[in-house]
């Protein structure tokens, strides 16, 4: 496959950011909060789709790999 570009990794990192803020919240908040993740969750699909079709990768494949690349820039101590 393909290198994911940095782009997808970055909205991938968007969308958890967003879930993320869930966390706690309650009634509007957690409603308003629910489709600021949705509306990036879409973005990261979206990307991934258009960046399988482009590459002839499985779309899922791809999103295992943006998720991979994620978790392993996290584990890194010199991102943080």
């Amino acid at each position: 496959m393909a290198e994911v570009p940095d782009e997808l990794i970055k909205l991938e990192q968007c969308a958890e950011e967003e879930r993320a803020k869930l966390a706690g919240l309650g009634g509007e908040e957690y409603e308003a909060q629910l489709r600021r993740w949705r509306e990036a969750a879409e973005a990261v699909h979206a990307a991934v789709t258009a960046f399988a079709a482009a590459t002839g990768t499985s779309r899922f494949e791809v999103e295992k790999s943006v998720k991979e690349a994620l978790r392993h820039a996290h584990e890194d101590p010199a991102v943080e």
